[in-house]
């Protein structure tokens, strides 16, 4: 119930945030307070806690310049501190969640007048572990001691550069100058290097590791029992909930989430379930692990029952390795098929369906990972309570040394067995099917086979995994809806009917400060190479070569033609993407603006989202054409076959919707701030010609418009 007190509190602490820092209250924002506090105020909890109410989802989306944050944590966390849980502030993308812990949040402690308690949640791969890093020192030791004798496969495969880095990071954990987070250290450090010093949970000992009193993971974990609010990112809330929750952040039940940048959920759903493995590497893996599985089990001999377990292992690997052999040659005669041309060879099953050959071969496969996995998963075990056993005649060393191997083989076993038991179990009737798919792929100058399987839609894990199971939650982005409606997200997040659906408006004046423009040369871009032509011929025409430009496309293809295209002296003005780093590409377009020169960015997808180029960076946007998904994705072709056999149109019922929002995202590049100006140019005659083209133009900011 959201009392009188609670009101008070947050319409005091908006009201002191403005003052504090001379702003004016805009509508938009106060709406969005003001309908989150309704919603999160109406949950009722029982005796025990638990939420005993519905309608506990608030949904609002909110244009760029609303100040969404502030709107959130203003209203929600007064309200989690009354109902005794714990806010957990989820982002897509590290930039905002950067923004919000050393930006917004410190200011809202600062002016509002709230307190509360705050802390960064990562996951374990963002920390060092302290064990591996002294291993590799260790084993650098002793390949340097010449009294050692050492076999040419025993010497540590670590470069001397990367032996400097760290021992400068073991130097920098002794003197307390860093804290083990990979964000933290100033040098930064290549992801093969990091790779060799991290973990994840199931090589990780917990607490049973003769270093888990300096374990930086152990010690952000703990730390966040004590928060009031955790920022963390959608990745690491997906990876808690497949863990049943509450294993690395607080469970569900006892959590109100807001998720920003919330369009971003439903994929990163998607992408956390999907299955995938490697047919021929993964068998040789199987063979190869052979001989140092006979050194592992001699090292550790005497554990436990980890011989029990451990002498069944060379057989169920050889058993693993068999079954997957079986099906290497169906696998290539399908491959067969596959058009050696195609940017990406890949097979997808029509349907999710794999043909009836396959299927007990698929059974046999799973039941093989089933065993092995299981088997390592009680040899874990048994290195893992062995380590607390004091009479255990295996040295402690020697123990933590062998678990991280058996952890990795257990991740692996694991992960085959998920993906050939969604090969091997059919899917439910009348449920959406799981898109199953092979991706020829080169490994050590040979093909091998990627076999994929993700479902098509993330509804309805999201709704029993996450929507059913959390006291409350807020979800928000400038682009939920698309053509008008929640439709979308409500089949691809599956948020509840009975969720709270709200719109606030943006404080920016679309009309007056900026222009919609579908110039006379913009053509018909269903013919790629009459598109590509009108576009070199348009951008001389359209562009300042003065002004900061920004131009999106939607294939490399024609990014790359229309470059290659155009005369020297815009080419020396064009800053391509993929020529370096995005960010170092927006650093060197500001440096260019900032000295008085013109600069153009020629980008993909990723610039027309979550890029901010205010003011004179960027005043004027180039869409070169309807960004329409690409065809060939097998997760959306399968998506867009279910819909069609079930009589929808999967056209007018996922392509023009994703593509509204992609081009609502577009053209969000060009105001950001309340005094910016500007013209967008959309280079593609069908958003007036064809009859879809009328509802995306509508879904558009209401910016004025020229339209040739």
């Amino acid at each position: 119930m959201l009392t009188p007190d609670l009101k008070k509190t947050i319409q005091g602490a908006y009201s002191q945030f403005l003052q504090s820092r001379e702003l004016k209250a805009r509508y938009g924002q106060k709406l969005m307070i003001a309908e989150i506090a309704k919603t999160l105020g109406n949950i009722s909890l029982d005796d025990e806690g638990k939420r005993d109410s519905e309608g506990h989802i608030c949904v609002v989306e909110a244009g760029t310049g609303t100040g969404k944050t502030v709107a959130y944590l203003l209203a929600a966390l007064p309200i989690a501190q009354a109902l005794g849980k714990k806010l957990v502030v989820s982002t897509a993308t590290v930039a905002l969640q950067e923004q919000i812990v050393n930006k917004d949040i410190p200011e809202i402690l600062r002016h509002s007048g709230l307190h509360f308690k705050v802390a960064l949640a990562k996951g374990r791969g963002r920390y060092l572990c302290l064990s591996k890093l002294d291993r590799i020192l260790s084993d650098v030791e002793m390949a340097a001691n010449p009294t050692q004798p050492l076999y040419e496969d025993e010497m540590p495969q670590v470069g001397e550069q990367s032996v400097k880095i760290y021992q400068t990071m073991m130097e920098a954990m002794a003197a307390n100058k860093w804290d083990g987070d990979k964000d933290t250290w100033e040098d930064g450090v290549q992801d093969e290097d990091w790779q060799r010093i991290t973990t994840d949970h199931r090589q990780c000992t917990g607490r049973r590791c003769a270093n888990v009193s300096a374990c930086s993971f152990m010690r952000a974990r703990d730390n966040l029992g004590s928060q009031d609010c955790i920022v963390t990112n959608h990745d690491l809330v997906l990876a808690d909930l497949a863990l049943g929750g509450g294993a690395i952040l607080p469970a569900p039940e006892d959590s109100i989430y807001i998720f920003d940048e919330g369009h971003h959920l439903p994929d990163k759903a998607l992408n956390h379930f999907a299955h995938h493995s490697r047919l021929i590497s993964t068998s040789k893996w199987l063979d190869q692990s052979q001989k140092p599985l006979a050194n592992l089990l001699a090292q550790v001999s005497g554990a436990g029952n980890v011989d029990r377990f451990g002498e069944q292992l060379p057989a169920a690997m050889l058993d693993a390795k068999q079954e997957m052999d079986k099906v290497i040659p169906m696998f290539q005669a399908l491959a067969d098929g596959i058009d050696p041309s195609d940017h990406t060879p890949r097979y997808r099953f029509d349907g999710g369906v794999i043909p009836q050959s396959m299927q007990m071969p698929c059974v046999d496969i799973q039941r093989a990972f089933d065993r092995l996995s299981d088997l390592l998963g009680k040899m874990a075990n048994e290195i893992n309570e062995a380590m607390e056993d004091p009479h255990c005649p295996v040295p402690k060393v020697d123990l933590e040394n062998a678990f991280p191997v058996v952890g990795v083989w257990q991740s692996r076993a694991e992960a085959n067995r998920e993906l050939w038991a969604s090969y091997a179990v059919p899917d439910p009737e009348g449920a959406p099917p799981k898109a199953r798919w092979f991706t020829l792929v080169e490994q050590g100058g040979n093909l091998d086979f990627e076999v994929c399987s993700s479902p098509i839609l993330a509804s309805r894990t999201l709704e029993y995994g996450l929507w059913n199971q959390c006291c409350g939650a807020v979800v928000t982005s400038a682009t939920l809806t698309a053509l008008g409606r929640f439709d979308r997200l409500m089949m691809r997040a599956g948020t509840p009917a009975d969720s709270q659906y709200h719109v606030v408006p943006s404080p920016f004046d679309f009309a007056s400060a900026g222009t919609l423009s579908v110039p006379p040369m913009a053509t018909d871009a269903s013919n790629a190479s009459d598109h590509t032509l009108s576009v070199v011929d348009a951008l001389p025409q359209l562009l300042d070569m003065n002004c900061g430009s920004l131009v999106l496309f939607s294939s490399r293809r024609q990014m790359l033609d229309v470059y290659d295209a155009l005369p020297n002296d815009w080419q020396d003005l064009i800053l391509v993407q993929g020529d370096r780093s995005k960010q170092a590409l927006i650093d060197e377009h500001k440096r260019r603006i900032d000295g008085g020169e013109g600069s153009v960015i020629f980008g993909l997808a990723s610039f027309a989202e979550g890029v901010d180029l205010p003011g004179d960076y960027c005043s004027h946007v180039v869409i070169a054409k309807i960004p329409f998904a690409v065809p060939d994705d097998p997760v959306e072709a399968s998506l867009s076959e279910w819909i069609e056999a079930r009589g929808g149109n999967p056209f007018m019922e996922i392509t023009v919707p994703d593509a509204a929002i992609k081009l609502v995202q577009a053209c969000g590049r060009l105001l950001r701030t309340e005094s910016d100006t500007g013209t967008v140019s959309l280079l593609d005659r069908r958003i007036v010609t064809r009859r879809y083209g009328t509802a995306i133009l509508n879904s558009l900011p209401p910016f004025s418009r020229q339209i040739a």
